[in-house]
């Protein structure tokens, strides 16, 4: 198993991440729509898996309906970003995905309303996890030199997860089990995570200047950046962690060879991305 985790971090670094950089760099037209529709993808099957999830506690949500409750926010802003729709389209996409699922059953006949709570608290979950938290990923496209921030961005979260996992199974054999929702993540992990994404935060502010304009000195504010856009990470992975465990499921999906579903590959994205917006509203620009 450990095999297989090396070779899937191994994968994102080689594969996954170059391919993600070639999709921000060479397409950036219309404010980086290529990758904002991979956001919109991503959430739309991370939706689907998490619904998949919730069955397994007896609340129900059809694929279909996981799929654009899912997709609601992060298309919703990337008609925002990409083609000038009102930043309003937010809202209102979130307020009609609301509106349906309380409306969606006021017809059906009562014995299928005996479930309709179930599918009531499904719908409401799958609109906001992960569907409102990868919109902040395409809200990303709003600041300047989107490309550096973009991948300043994914190379804090991967190098986060990938030096926790690294330095964990190297340091952390006597200093695991402190969160019971995860008890195979370690003190040395965490550590090794959270040095690693301040790292990367502390070096996209020194080698890229030109994106990153500080309100305050810069080398600390870049520390900053990427340490709190790796606790977020990492708390973004421990929340999937106790979803997941609260519904005895091993893994979200079997999408991605090695990591388990979709869900399990943007959890931390999803968690970091609005703090690493907020973050970089606060400190630059």
């Amino acid at each position: 198993m450990n095999i297989k985790k090396l070779i899937s971090r191994l994968a994102v670094f080689f594969i996954g991440l170059p391919l993600i950089a070639a999709l921000v760099i060479y397409l950036p037209q219309l404010n980086h729509l290529a990758i904002n529709i991979a956001a919109v993808v991503f959430s739309a099957l991370g939706a689907v898996e998490f619904a998949g999830i919730l069955k397994k506690k007896n609340l129900s949500l059809p694929v279909v309906e996981a799929v654009f409750l899912g997709a609601a926010a992060p298309a919703a802003m990337t008609a925002v970003v990409s083609f000038g729709a009102p930043i309003l389209a937010l809202p209102a996409f979130m307020a009609a995905g609301a509106s349906w699922v309380l409306i969606s059953r006021i017809f059906s006949p009562e014995k299928k309303l005996e479930n309709f709570m179930g599918r009531t608290a499904a719908g409401f979950a799958v609109l906001i996890y992960p569907g409102l938290f990868m919109s902040w990923i395409v809200r990303l496209s709003f600041l300047p030199k989107t490309e550096i921030i973009i991948l300043t961005f994914l190379s804090s979260v991967f190098a986060n997860d990938s030096l926790a996992w690294t330095t964990g199974m190297l340091f952390g054999k006597g200093n695991r089990g402190i969160i019971p929702a995860s008890p195979n993540k370690s003190i040395a992990g965490f550590i090794g995570g959270f040095a690693a994404s301040a790292l990367v935060g502390f070096l996209g502010v020194f080698l890229f200047p030109e994106a990153f304009r500080p309100r305050f000195p810069a080398l600390p504010s870049g520390l900053i950046l990427g340490f709190a856009t790796g606790i977020a990470g990492s708390l973004g992975d421990l929340g999937e962690s106790a979803i997941k465990r609260s519904a005895d499921v091993k893994d979200s999906g079997f999408l991605i060879p090695g990591r388990g579903g979709v869900l399990d590959s943007i959890d931390s994205l999803s968690l970091a991305a609005p703090v690493f917006y907020l973050v970089c509203r606060l400190l630059f620009y």
